[in-house]
């Protein structure tokens, strides 16, 4: 299988590819990434040479360019997004032009060009806020976006259903949890604790910590998109979970412990805009479809991803101080590397 991967620099992207590229060694990847702030190269140093894999440098937006590069490929997969909710807040206009003008642009290039298979890789905030009595999100939730960012992945899953049943794309959808694990920007909760206590500081935490989300480990979702993409049905959104509903207290003292402190570490900041309470999700229907489940305990997935970034330091410094930038300029001109 010949794939497209949009924003494969990123961290759920970078792990894909690399997922792939493991299970499916005849396999190719076209990993298309704009680098902006949270794409970095590194995440794929170890594969830069595969001869199945190849970067290039540009943006979705650019019509030329995904024409160019879609003609011998089998499916696109589309992780490129603004992702971070805070970031939605304070600029929401670039949340728009990414994730909804651009998954637009990537269907009608797709539709224009043979009606390529189409997998969206989207989020379970689409479907809004969860009291406690709630039952998790399903296929079935209404959409209730409350950020900029949800907004903007709604907008994007109604862009790809209206092109299923409008112009027959063959596409798919997913809707997941918070995911976590290696190669995840440290901005996000659970890095950003991580190496607020690696450089000796507190860790903030909104509000009273009790606000709860289910957490994915980033691989269970790689398992998941990889067997809807070859096994799925067309037209139909699969929901992928982690069966894991922690409040986000429950997440700082799980990182206290395996890092050796304690709530003397912890600093209780003002509540973000608009939180939500809480994400669940039911992903009955991928688990009796595909076979799909959570491999991954929490318990073991944390164990792993703390020591996965004790152990890359430098991975970290390099983001730290702006040095993964020029990683990534040096290696946008390889003879491995195509640059648009």
């Amino acid at each position: 299988m010949n794939l497209l991967v949009t924003g494969g620099a990123g961290f759920i992207g970078s792990n894909f590819i690399h997922y792939i590229l493991d299970k499916y060694p005849n396999d190719k990847v076209i990993n298309l990434d704009s680098l902006t702030y949270a794409g970095n190269l590194e995440n794929l140093k170890s594969i830069a040479q595969n001869p199945n894999y190849k970067f290039v440098h540009g943006d979705i937006m650019d019509t030329l360019l995904v024409e160019e590069l879609i003609k011998d490929v089998d499916v696109i997969v589309h992780f490129a997004a603004e992702s971070h909710v805070d970031r939605s807040i304070l600029d929401s206009d670039s949340f728009v032009r990414t994730n909804v003008n651009g998954t637009l642009n990537l269907l009608e290039i797709a539709k224009n060009n043979g009606n390529k298979r189409f997998h969206h890789v989207s989020t379970d905030e689409v479907f809004g806020s969860l009291s406690l009595a709630d039952p998790a999100f399903n296929e079935s939730t209404p959409y209730d976006p409350r950020s900029p960012y949800s907004a903007s992945k709604a907008s994007s899953d109604h862009l790809v259903r209206a092109y299923y049943h409008t112009h027959k794309l063959p596409i798919t959808i997913s809707n997941c949890s918070n995911n976590y694990g290696p190669y995840q920007f440290p901005e996000k909760l659970i890095p950003f604790f991580i190496t607020k206590l690696m450089n000796g500081e507190k860790v903030p935490v909104y509000g009273k910590g009790d606000n709860i989300r289910d957490w994915l480990h980033v691989k269970d979702h790689c398992i998941a998109i990889d067997k809807i993409v070859r096994e799925g049905k067309i037209g139909e959104t699969y929901c992928v979970g982690g069966d894991a509903e922690r409040t986000n207290l429950e997440i700082t003292h799980k990182i206290l412990g395996l890092m050796g402190f304690d709530e003397k570490n912890i600093e209780y900041v003002e509540d973000r805009k608009g939180h939500d309470k809480r994400y669940a999700i039911d992903f009955t229907k991928i688990k009796n479809e595909l076979g799909w489940e959570p491999s991954i305990s929490f318990e073991e997935g944390m164990q792993e991803t703390v020591a996965w970034y004790k152990k890359n330091v430098e991975w970290l410094e390099n983001i730290k101080n702006g040095n993964y930038r020029e990683y990534n300029k040096k290696h946008q001109n390889d003879k491995h590397i195509k640059n648009a």
